[in-house]
């Protein structure tokens, strides 16, 4: 079987062909390869990419082995289609080379350091949104020892360009995160504070918003196949993905950028707009479907979205809660945009699974539900569907003793799963869990709203005792429907 590389593959397949490094990314998973690297590759215009893995050297060798390749296999109801984007220069491992990562980003011909390394991988206190001055990697990073986190790699990196009065740069965060590049930017400078770079950072490196969307399942042996079908050579590491893209960002660079238009990148003023419809109606959504279906047996998002109580409990979760609380861009269509979900939830040529959507929920539910739920609130409305996802996402990752939340929530990851276990062990009641669970995972503020933290965990008892199409029916009941004709201005 024949492998691929630039002798191989299909001319027609291969999109870009690399001139020079110009960007210098941070996290070389599905996500990227499937978005940020396909509208370089579509910009034409010879910029290239050096892909950086944070720990995992598989993807790295495999593109290494096959010229920087691999195909990104779009799969929808309709049927399949591949590309090989061919953007990348090369790629290396931050764990195994954490030096080799500083001097890429501080080498001169770096323009663009963008990441996509989700959002624990900033070392950010979820309660402040400030750097976690606690955090191990944080500390050995401060302490001068070669920076291993991703904020001190660009740091110390930023640092050194400011030592030789380097060029220019923009950092650019492809992350779910509200306002990236503003967090981005303060996050740098708290960790550079008292530092000769602070005021070259301050007039030199750019820090613009952005907004990012695709779904990306993981690859398995069967995308594998699917490639080589298309293909006609062997893929290491294919990468499948919906036909869905978007990529919204402010027109802030300091060094010049690819010419992304053509891919279909969108520039505006108005991408905090974007951020908020994203992270809430998609995002949050999207939550939501993931731990009720995997509570309830699912092993993917199509599935779980096809069962009428999910859907029912996503419709309600989308309109009455989080659409409230979002103002919409200029002239943007909502209602195309809510069926645009619908159907991208229901591809179940993707397959995108219950547990990879419902992983890391500590670190990715901070950003969607506190801030509506407490809107919500203030106005004297329960957010009932959002208590009813942090019941689910409690009952996945700290399941009570004796309840069995299923396999596919046992399969996900949650870096606070050993932390909550440990305050289940010590809490003197259902209650007590919630409230400590909101109040160090989410916010004080939420936390000390006594009817939102009974109301996760009537959810919690419902689903314990019940199951979830219990606690589903139960809020269902309790829906109060908002027309969202009108949303938050």
């Amino acid at each position: 079987m024949s492998a691929l590389n630039r002798a191989s593959v299909s001319r027609h397949l291969l999109t870009a062909r690399p001139t020079s490094t110009g960007i210098v990314h941070l996290g070389l998973g599905n996500f990227h390869r499937a978005h940020q690297a396909v509208y370089t590759a579509q910009a034409g215009d010879g910029w290239g990419i050096l892909g950086v893995a944070s720990r995992s050297a598989a993807v790295a060798d495999a593109m290494n082995s096959q010229d920087g390749l691999y195909s990104v296999l779009e799969l929808s109801p309709g049927g399949s289609s591949i590309s090989v984007p061919g953007v990348h220069t090369g790629a290396i491992v931050a764990a195994s080379n954490p030096a080799a990562v500083v001097d890429a980003i501080a080498a001169e011909d770096t323009r663009i350091v963008s990441m996509t390394v989700t959002e624990h991988g900033y070392c950010m206190d979820p309660s402040t949104h400030r750097l976690a001055l606690d955090h191990p990697g944080i500390v050995a990073d401060l302490a001068g020892t070669t920076p291993s986190t991703v904020i001190g790699q660009i740091a110390r990196a930023l640092e050194r360009r400011a030592e030789t009065h380097g060029a220019p740069i923009t950092v650019l965060n492809c992350d779910n995160m509200q306002s990236n590049g503003t967090q981005t930017r303060r996050l740098v400078l708290e960790f550079l504070q008292g530092s000769k770079a602070e005021s070259w950072v301050a007039e030199n490196v750019a820090f613009p918003n952005s907004m990012v969307d695709r779904i990306v399942p993981a690859t398995t042996d069967a995308y594998r196949a699917a490639a080589y079908e298309l293909l006609g050579v062997h893929d290491l590491s294919p990468v499948p993905a919906e036909p869905f893209t978007m990529w919204v960002m402010e027109d802030r660079f300091a060094a010049g950028r690819p010419a992304w238009e053509p891919g279909g990148a969108v520039f505006s003023d108005e991408v905090e707009a974007y951020e908020l419809l994203k992270l809430r109606l998609l995002n949050g959504t999207h939550s939501l479907i993931a731990y009720l279906g995997a509570l309830d047996g699912h092993a993917t998002i199509p599935e779980a979205r096809a069962t009428g109580f999910i859907e029912s409990a996503a419709r309600a979760v989308l309109e009455d809660e989080y659409l409230p609380t979002v103002a919409l861009p200029r002239e943007f269509d909502i209602d195309a945009y809510i069926a645009s979900l619908f159907e991208r939830w229901s591809n179940d040529a993707l397959g995108h699974r219950t547990q990879q959507v419902g992983s890391d929920g500590s670190v990715k539910l901070p950003q969607r539900i506190p801030s509506p739920a407490l809107e919500l609130l203030r106005q004297g409305v329960m957010p009932e569907h959002l208590a009813l996802t942090c019941a689910a996402w409690l009952c996945c990752v700290v399941p009570l003793s004796g309840f069995d939340p299923g396999p596919h929530a046992r399969a996900m990851v949650d870096p606070a799963r050993e932390r909550l276990g440990a305050l289940a062990a010590h809490s003197r009641s259902t209650e007590d869990l919630v409230r400590s669970a909101i109040g160090q995972v989410f916010s004080t503020e939420l936390a000390e709203s006594n009817d939102f933290a009974r109301r996760v965990s009537d959810y919690v008892a419902v689903i314990t005792r019940d199951g979830v199409r219990a606690a589903a029916r139960e809020a269902a009941r309790s829906r109060t429907s908002r027309p969202h004709a009108s949303p938050a201005a």
